[in-house]
């Protein structure tokens, strides 16, 4: 069974994600944005190993933390997809923008495309491809637990900013009724900032996409 905690962090309240496998205690962290020395006494709180690390885009408040700590335990990174290439690259200037300390540079180890799979112990999660927000947003669907990880493509009563660089908004609306609405109704999704909700409370009552 897939497990997962939700991990507030960084002074936007990011929800970075903790998710792992029952049966070999390997774990991911899903968008570790900051306060990493935190990210890892939870880690050994639960028992578990942490194996690598995934993303879901690249805006500093997801990858601020993530540069460090793959150097620190020599993790590898898997995502975003490449349409976030020059968010990575332009890290550091997100982090004198929003205040955070300097982001550490890094280079994923492993592209993400729609379609894609990733593995965690046992568990098996699905990469969708859902572009809006950012260029290269993935969003990570585990089928065999009813949840997603949708970063800021999503949120409760609400959707994901398009006015960022490349962002766009026509786009982003296709990504959650194309891509995100046939995961399912009962589907919980994990979005990148406040409360999870599921995906046909949304398709009946958000102000953005209701109805759709």
């Amino acid at each position: 069974m897939l497990q997962y905690l939700t991990v507030p962090v960084t002074p936007f309240q990011q929800n970075c994600s903790i998710v792992w496998c029952d049966a070999t205690h390997q774990a991911a962290i899903i968008d570790p944005g900051g306060e990493i020395d935190r990210l890892l006494a939870e880690i050994e709180r639960l028992g578990l190993t942490l194996t690598q690390l995934w993303l879901t885009h690249a805006h500093i408040d997801h990858a601020g933390g993530t540069g460090e700590l793959s150097e620190r335990l020599h993790l590898p990174i898997v995502g975003p997809h490449p349409g976030d290439q020059f968010w990575i690259d332009g890290l550091a200037m997100q982090s004198q923008r929003f205040g955070f300390a300097p982001a550490q540079p890094f280079t994923p180890t492993r592209w993400l495309a729609d379609g894609d799979t990733v593995t965690v112990g046992n568990e098996t999660v699905q990469v969708r491809h859902c572009p809006g927000h950012t260029p290269g947003h993935v969003v990570f669907h585990a089928p065999q637990i009813d949840r997603a990880f949708v970063g800021d493509v999503l949120f409760a009563g609400s959707i994901g900013r398009t006015d960022f660089p490349q962002g766009n908004h026509e786009q982003l609306i296709h990504s959650i009724t194309q891509r995100l609405w046939p995961m399912g109704n009962q589907t919980v999704f994990v979005p990148g900032h406040g409360p999870e909700s599921t995906f046909g409370r949304e398709r009946q009552s958000n102000p953005y996409v209701g109805g759709a």
